[in-house]
């Protein structure tokens, strides 16, 4: 039986043609998942109004300081300054800190921004007085003044993990103040520092 030979060149075509539309397809798919991906991590990567909310704190600032060791024992003051600047385009305020505790010289370096997925302010905190680094993840409240976080660190005295919570209030653009709280021996929260941050003039 003789094969026609321009059906087999026709058919041979056609395959090519729809082998060629599938590819095209396929990688019109492939871009469009890609296009889909790199807007969403835009959307995730991109500062917005919740890091504005922290651009109050940024600048030069003067800091008096008020710790207790325990509920009842007397406060002790200290002072220092702050240089907070935003970083990484404005993803996160860095806070430079210099002062002294206890007769010594204390430098810290903390981290804070907004997640974007979490949807929920982050923080991070070092200094010369530790080797941990201490994680913080909270929220604002209503007024959008009010930022309060939560973190969990290891307690050198106890050997056992510890939460402390920490609150900054802005009072305006010149003034804001970031309190600590941690537990007592008995597990009762009580304030175990202050700070009042004054803008330099």
């Amino acid at each position: 039986m003789k094969v026609n030979l321009l059906v087999i060149a026709f058919a041979c075509a056609a395959l090519c043609i729809a082998n060629a539309q599938q590819n095209e397809t396929t990688k019109q798919t492939a871009a469009s998942e890609k296009d889909k991906m790199m807007e969403l991590y835009m959307k995730y990567a991109t500062p917005g109004q919740a890091h504005k909310i922290l651009e109050p704190m940024a600048g030069s600032w003067d800091a008096k300081t008020t710790t207790w060791e325990t509920p009842d024992a007397p406060p002790q003051v200290s002072t220092g300054t702050s240089e907070n600047t935003w970083i990484l385009g404005g993803r996160y305020l860095q806070q430079n800190f210099q002062g002294d505790f206890m007769g010594m010289k204390f430098e810290g370096v903390g981290l804070t921004g907004y997640d974007n997925f979490k949807k929920k302010y982050v923080g991070t905190w070092i200094d010369n007085m530790s080797t941990m680094i201490m994680t913080l993840t909270g929220s604002i409240d209503a007024s959008g003044k009010v930022f309060t976080m939560n973190s969990i660190v290891d307690d050198i005295m106890t050997g056992k993990p510890s939460t402390f919570r920490s609150v900054v209030k802005i009072v305006d653009n010149n003034k804001h103040i970031a309190e600590m709280y941690m537990p007592d021996p008995k597990g009762k929260e009580f304030k175990t520092m202050e700070i009042v941050y004054t803008r330099k003039q």
